[in-house]
């Protein structure tokens, strides 16, 4: 007798810094610990995959100046009912989910904002704190993000590298998307 074949999990990806794709594989990780075949795909590449060829699908997305890249809604549009006939899920990775009352899909203004403007209901959302890095970043974002920063009692110091990123939130997350139901 043959083991049946292990669940296919896509976990595709927008990311402008690299911490989303960190963020990917813990999951991965998490998830391959469960018994699932996991890949991960920027979401720029996903559409060299068939994406028919899995049984979940999870989309991860950074924001950057308020916003998600247009790539992740793009994905959403040419493959909603796709997303929408099996266990989905969908997180955001922003620097405001650092603060306790904007840390969940129901409070943080950026999630909130873009699954209103998107017909795809995720059946498991999820906000994760990001990375903040100034030494990585350009002269214009490090000094745009400090700006941003200093409004919202952030750190401003430009040396500063903070991970506000809760990784026991992120296995969680990867044990929940395992356990969606068909």
């Amino acid at each position: 007798m043959t083991e049946p074949a292990a669940e296919r999990i896509l976990i595709a990806y927008a990311t402008t810094d690299g911490h989303t794709r960190r963020i990917c594989e813990r999951l991965k990780r998490v998830m391959e610990g469960l018994g699932r075949q996991v890949t991960v795909v920027l979401l720029s590449e996903a559409g060299a995959l068939n994406v028919r060829d899995f049984d979940r699908v999870v989309i991860g997305a950074s924001i950057r100046y308020g916003h998600h890249q247009p790539v992740v809604a793009e994905f959403i549009g040419r493959h909603q009912a796709l997303l929408e006939s099996r266990p989905s899920a969908f997180f955001s990775v922003n620097i405001v989910a650092r603060k306790p009352n904007k840390n969940t899909p129901e409070t943080n203004p950026y999630c909130r904002k873009f699954l209103k403007s998107i017909a795809w209901q995720p059946r498991l959302t999820a906000v994760f704190a990001g990375k903040l890095d100034y030494p990585s970043y350009g002269f214009f974002d490090r000094q745009m993000i400090r700006l941003i920063m200093l409004i919202t009692k952030g750190p401003t110091n430009p040396k500063a590298v903070v991970e506000f990123t809760d990784w026991a939130q992120v296995e969680a997350f990867g044990r929940k998307v395992c356990a969606l139901t068909a």
